[in-house]
């Protein structure tokens, strides 16, 4: 690899709020805020909307849509006459 060029690659904590989840991975990305983590050093947080603790698809709880409504609606306004 080429000297210079790259950025820093070091431990980062995501943080998902929403879910009170968190950890540890190695990443370029920056932050103003820190963090204590368990093992008692102070690295970079980031603050994500959407992890594995809060996705529908990684937890199972999926929401229910309307479709057959939707389907019946569609059909109301644009069915062949």
């Amino acid at each position: 690899m080429k000297k210079g060029i790259h950025p820093e690659y070091r431990p980062v904590v995501f943080r998902d709020p929403g879910a009170d989840f968190a950890f540890l991975t190695r990443s370029t990305m920056t932050s103003d805020k820190t963090i204590v983590w368990t093992d008692g050093n102070t690295y970079p947080v980031v603050d994500v909307d959407v992890s594995s603790a809060s996705h529908p698809f990684y937890t199972g709880r999926s929401r229910v849509l309307d479709t057959a409504g939707r389907v019946e609606r569609f059909k109301q306004r644009y069915g062949r006459t």
